[in-house]
């Protein structure tokens, strides 16, 4: 049981809103007896629209294995302060590499709280969405291993970081998505009130994933003809 007497998740999953970690909570939903989303708040540009589009995604998808999303504040505005991320303003376009967008420290600050709350409410797997192609050194296998063993050594407690779609491509992942309502997941690093830009890096990345996938893009991007 969980310190307010209710029923321990199985498994918690970090959800972000994007097309990966989306596809992840449904299939975790299926499978699994119950379910945590969890969802960390850093204070970057994207995250008004992205938590709009990520609560309607696990209205949807919910059959009564997903427990209430739970939402963990983590500021991130004195580490990244001018940074894109936070500002808004030069954020990669489409015409950038994947390496344009990387964080530095993202994934362990997205991880700390939600290792110690899952310790506190007695949840021992955390699922993340991280893929094959995953280019920054903070997802790679042995970080999210070694991450692990400390967070267990510093708890006192035993948590173990599942990464299903480690092995797959973003064709595979979006294979697995076909049928899910992915209209209402979010990948823009520029939005236009809640609605994708069309021309930021991560919008040019969602393209791609539907097209190489064949699956017809349901997104409603902000510049006419992006897709």
């Amino acid at each position: 049981m969980t310190r307010n007497s209710e029923p321990v998740a199985s498994v918690a999953v970090l959800v972000s809103g994007g097309l990966d970690s989306a596809i992840l909570t449904a299939r975790l939903a299926q499978t699994e007896s119950l379910v945590q989303p969890i969802y960390v708040s850093t204070g970057l540009a994207w995250e008004p629209a992205e938590l709009h589009y990520l609560r309607r995604y696990l209205e949807r998808i919910d059959g009564g294995r997903l427990r209430p999303l739970k939402i963990l504040d983590q500021p991130t505005a004195d580490l990244y302060a001018g940074h894109w991320s936070v500002t808004g303003r030069g954020t990669p376009d489409a015409s950038t590499a994947d390496e344009a967008v990387y964080l530095p420290g993202r994934n362990p600050l997205l991880l700390v709280k939600p290792a110690i709350w899952c310790r506190l409410e007695g949840i021992e797997r955390l699922a993340l969405a991280p893929l094959m192609s995953n280019p920054f050194p903070d997802a790679t296998p042995e970080f999210f291993d070694d991450f692990a063993r400390l967070m267990g050594r510093a708890t006192a407690g035993q948590l173990t970081i599942e990464r299903p779609f480690a092995k797959l491509h973003k064709r595979d992942v979006m294979a697995l998505g076909a049928g899910l309502p992915l209209e209402h997941t979010f990948s823009c690093i520029r939005p236009v009130g809640l609605e994708h830009c069309g021309s930021c890096n991560k919008c040019a990345e969602r393209q791609a994933a539907f097209a190489d996938a064949n699956l017809t893009d349901p997104t409603r991007y902000a510049i006419a003809g992006a897709r």
